[in-house]
């Protein structure tokens, strides 16, 4: 085993390459850049939730930029036929009585496919995707293929309400939030962005369809052994808490343990291999309890060798956002605060707004938002 992880530590590396470039291009989304390639390797799925201008659907497309590979993208809506999706029925061999789809450039054939605003999919493509989603396979009458996929994703701006979707948003393993940047950051996101226009995209690394097809054959390589009874003490204390995680999602999820540790270039799994399960919530009050229960185990491990994200949770601070209110009050208030100044406020009055809404907790949430909407008031007055 160790001779094998030996000889993938090239392409280990060459994926790394590709996560720190699109890091690089995309200032303050490393969490969602690193649970990509973590789903990438783990072959699950990952579903982004978050408001439209989130750049949920560029980083998507600047991983297939890449991946060496064939990419599917499409927006759902509820008028969606699974002809726009499968493609339509091959003409000539409907008229020698088959029934053959002709899948050439379409989600059969894909690597990497992106579904955006997922949960407007409607009943007469639903089945269709839970099959292709959980078991990575296309069927249509008698027609049975396995799928290439590498890397399923979805995107929507708000969680499912309907049972149906409910089923739909279920096989999506890995859950994410994709928010505004920071004001702060906004410099960075400008220069980085320019850089690339400069740049063209030539110089960037690259890795082929295959070669991710060789990481996640050495998945099932990886010890957890190690971790075991950890584990499953973790899946209970979860149970416990209310968050609903099934025996075939505590299953899934050991594969992504597994590739954490080989992104990692580690053969067996340690503790804070685990920190992927803060991102299983189901709901928004979950995250703070999900998050509290896996950080007492992640942030406990002192083991060398760790995933960069075991470091922290992407739960916003009400604390710290309250602070930020309050110090933009006092400065809205001072007399010379200057136009310029307060042009500044209002960038991150609505940077702070966006993060309260995704406070898990709803007393801090109201908490927080009192002060933020008698600041807003102050400034749409002024």
């Amino acid at each position: 085993m160790e001779n094998m992880l030996t000889e993938s530590g090239p392409l280990v590396e060459k994926l790394n390459q590709v996560t720190r470039h699109l890091k690089t291009t995309f200032v303050g989304k490393d969490d969602i850049i690193d649970l990509m390639s973590l789903c990438l390797v783990g072959r699950e799925n990952l579903f982004l939730l978050g408001p439209p201008g989130t750049a949920k659907s560029a980083l998507v497309r600047a991983l297939a930029q890449r991946l060496e590979g064939k990419t599917f993208e499409y927006l759902l809506t509820r008028f969606t036929e699974p002809n726009e999706l499968f493609g339509p029925f091959d003409i000539r061999k409907l008229r020698e009585g088959d029934l053959v789809t002709n899948t050439e450039g379409m989600l059969p054939e894909a690597n990497l496919i992106f579904l955006d605003e997922l949960l407007n999919a409607n009943s007469a493509i639903l089945n269709s995707l839970l099959m292709v989603l959980n078991e990575r396979v296309f069927r249509r009458g008698r027609e049975t293929r396995a799928l290439p996929a590498l890397l399923m994703v979805a995107a929507s701006n708000h969680l499912p309400e309907d049972e149906a979707l409910q089923a739909l948003f279920d096989r999506f393993l890995v859950r994410v939030h994709c928010d505004y940047v920071a004001p702060d950051a906004l410099a960075d996101v400008l220069e980085a962005g320019w850089n690339l226009e400069q740049r063209g995209g030539a110089e960037a690394p690259t890795i082929t369809a295959a070669e991710v097809l060789q990481l996640q054959a050495l998945i099932p390589t990886i010890d957890l052994r190690p971790i075991r009874s950890q584990y499953v003490e973790l899946i209970s204390k979860l149970r416990l808490a209310g968050v609903a995680v099934s025996d075939r999602r505590a299953v899934k999820l050991q594969r992504l343990l597994a590739a954490s540790a080989l992104l990692c270039q580690r053969p067996t799994v340690i503790a804070s291999d685990m920190w992927v399960l803060r991102y299983i919530w189901d709901t928004d009050e979950q995250r703070e309890i999900i998050a509290g229960i896996v950080d007492a185990v992640v942030l406990a491990d002192e083991q060398p060798g760790q995933h960069p994200r075991a470091a922290g949770s992407e739960a916003p601070n009400a604390d710290a956002i309250l602070s930020e209110v309050q110090a933009l009050t006092a400065q809205w208030d001072q007399p010379e605060t200057s136009l310029a100044e307060r042009t500044v406020i209002k960038d991150q009055l609505r940077y702070l707004h966006g993060r309260t809404q995704w406070l898990p907790n709803e007393v801090q949430r109201s908490y927080v938002q009192e002060p933020l909407d008698a600041l807003w008031q102050k400034v749409l007055q002024a």
